[in-house]
C-alpha cells in the first residue's frame, strides 16, 4: 500500500537509508544530515530499525516509480524556455568560440574546431549567461577590483610578445562585435566566461573520447576516429591553452583560480573512475561508501565545471558572498542531477536517441548509479563489478539485473532531490525571465532524453 499523503513526502525526503542519510557531500565529504522520519503510525516508530528501513525503502521506491511513470514536474510557473532570455547571445556563441580556436596550423585548426561544427547543447555557457542575468538585479559589493570597465579581449602582455603566425588569433586581433546583440545585464567578462566554459568542456570531450575509445559524438565520428588519438589529444590540449589565455585576460585571480581547479578536477575525476569503488576491487562487496565514492567522482567529472562557472559568473558581477554561494550551490546540485540522469538514460533509451551507443558505461567497465543501487539488493553483481564486466555475458547480465531492480527509479529519485536543492538555492533571487529559465533548466534536466 502506498504511503499516505502525509507520510509520502516525509518518507521521500528521508529517501532510502542507503540513498542519503549515510552519504557524504560529494565536494567536502561531510556526512549528509539524517532527516527525521515523520509518520502518523506509532507502530513504525516502535518498529525495529530493519522494519523502519524497509518502510523507508518502499516509500521512496513507490514515489520514484510515480515520478518515473508520470514524468517529471511541469516547467517553471511562467513556462519560459530557458534559452529565451539569452537567445541572442547564444546565437553567436559558436562563431565566437571558433574565433577563439583559430590556429595558423591548418590541421590543428580543423581538429580543434571539429566538435563546434555539429550542433551542441551549449548547456554550460547558457547556464553562465542565465546566472549572470538572474543575479544582475541583486545588490553589488565591489571587491578590490571592478569588472565594469574590463575588456575581455585586451591582452595583458604586449601583443608583440603574444603574437603568433595566425592573423585571426584571438590573442592578436579583436574579437567579435557584440554591439548589435549584447544584453546590458551581462558583462563582457561574463560573456567570455561562458565561452571559456564551453572550451574547457569541449577539451574534456576530446580527451574522454580517446580514453574511452569512443566511436561517435553528436551523431558523427568522434575526433579520435576521424583524426587519430594523437591529434585528438593535442587538439584538447590546444583548447585548454586557448581557454587559459582567455581566462587570464579576465584579470580576476579568484575566477582564474576557480576555473583552473576545474581542469584539475576533471583529471582527478577521471582517475577516480578507473576504479568503481574506494575499496578492494578484487572481491568487491557493497558498502555505504560505494555511492559516496560515485558521487564524489560525479562532482569532479561533471558538476565541478557547472558549479564553479556559475560561481564565477556571480563573482564577476561583484555580488555579495551569499549570492556567490547560492549560484555555486545551484550549479553543483544541477550538475550532479545532470549526470545522474545521464547514467539512467544509458539503461533506458536507445543509442540513436542518446547520440552515443547505449550501454556504453557497462562496456567500459563502469558501474554507475543505477547499477550501484541494484547491487545492494543483488550481491551477485559484486563479482561482475570486480572484473569490470569483462567476461562474455557480463554486460547483458548486469543490464538485466539493473532493469529488474529498482536501481533506475532510485537514481531518478536521487536526481530529483538534487534538482530540488538547486531550485531552493536560488529561491531568494528576484523574479525574472532568467530566474525562471534557471528553474526550467532543472525540469528539462529531468525530462531530457539525450
Amino acid at each position: 500500500m502506498p504511503p499516505t499523503a502525509a507520510q509520502g513526502p516525509a518518507l521521500l525526503n528521508r529517501a532510502t537509508p542507503f540513498l542519503r542519510p549515510r552519504f557524504r557531500c560529494p565536494e567536502c565529504l561531510r556526512p549528509l544530515p539524517i532527516r527525521p522520519l515523520h509518520t502518523s503510525s506509532p507502530n513504525l516508530h516502535n518498529a525495529s530499525p530493519r522494519r523502519q528501513q524497509s518502510a523507508a525503502v518502499a516509500a521512496a521506491v513507490w514515489k520514484a516509480k510515480q515520478i518515473f511513470s508520470n514524468g517529471p514536474p511541469p516547467p517553471g510557473p511562467m513556462g519560459i524556455d530557458p534559452l529565451r532570455s539569452v537567445a541572442k547571445e547564444m546565437k553567436f556563441m559558436t562563431g565566437n568560440i571558433r574565433q577563439l580556436l583559430g590556429s595558423g596550423h591548418p590541421m590543428l585548426d580543423t581538429v580543434a574546431k571539429y566538435y563546434t561544427q555539429s550542433e551542441g547543447k551549449y548547456i554550460r555557457p547558457m547556464l553562465v549567461l542565465l546566472m549572470s542575468q538572474a543575479t544582475a538585479l541583486l545588490p553589488k559589493m565591489p571587491r578590490r577590483w571592478s569588472q565594469e570597465n574590463v575588456s575581455a579581449d585586451e591582452s595583458i602582455t604586449p601583443s608583440s610578445i603574444l603574437a603568433d603566425e595566425n592573423p585571426s588569433s584571438p590573442l592578436t586581433s579583436d574579437s567579435a562585435n557584440y554591439a548589435d546583440y549584447s544584453d546590458p545585464l551581462i558583462l563582457p567578462s561574463q560573456r567570455r566566461l561562458a565561452e571559456i566554459t564551453e572550451l574547457i568542456h569541449t577539451a574534456s570531450l576530446l580527451h574522454d573520447d580517446v580514453i574511452d575509445t569512443s566511436f561517435s559524438r553528436r551523431g558523427n565520428a568522434s575526433a579520435n576516429i576521424a583524426f587519430g588519438n594523437k591529434m585528438a589529444v593535442l587538439a584538447g590540449d590546444f583548447l585548454l591553452g586557448r581557454a587559459s589565455a582567455a581566462l587570464a585576460r579576465l584579470r580576476d585571480p579568484e575566477v582564474t583560480e576557480l576555473l583552473a581547479t576545474v581542469i584539475a578536477n576533471l583529471v582527478e575525476g577521471e582517475f577516480m573512475q578507473l576504479k568503481n569503488t574506494s575499496r578492494d576491487e578484487r572481491h568487491p562487496v557493497w558498502h555505504e561508501d560505494t555511492v559516496t565514492y560515485y558521487l564524489q567522482k560525479t562532482y569532479l567529472k561533471s558538476a565541478s565545471l557547472i558549479s564553479k562557472s556559475c560561481r564565477a559568473a556571480a563573482l564577476l558581477g561583484d555580488h555579495p558572498r551569499e549570492v556567490v554561494e547560492a549560484a555555486y550551490q545551484y550549479g553543483k546540485n544541477l550538475g550532479i542531477a545532470f549526470q545522474l540522469v545521464d547514467d539512467m538514460l544509458d539503461y533506458t533509451i536507445s543509442g540513436s536517441e542518446l547520440g552515443k551507443p547505449a550501454g556504453a558505461d557497462l562496456e567500459l567497465g563502469l558501474a554507475t548509479a543505477p547499477l550501484l543501487f541494484a547491487w545492494r539488493s543483488n550481491p551477485e553483481l559484486g563479482a561482475l563489478v570486480g572484473r569490470k564486466f569483462s567476461q562474455e555475458g557480463d554486460v547483458q547480465l548486469a543490464r538485466t539485473l539493473v532493469i529488474q531492480s529498482d536501481g533506475i527509479e532510485q537514481t531518478r529519485a536521487l536526481a530529483q532531490d538534487y534538482v530540488d536543492k538547486a531550485i531552493r538555492a536560488i529561491a531568494g533571487f528576484p523574479e525574472s525571465d532568467a530566474k525562471v529559465g534557471l528553474i526550467d533548466m532543472c525540469s528539462k534536466v529531468m525530462k531530457r532524453r539525450n
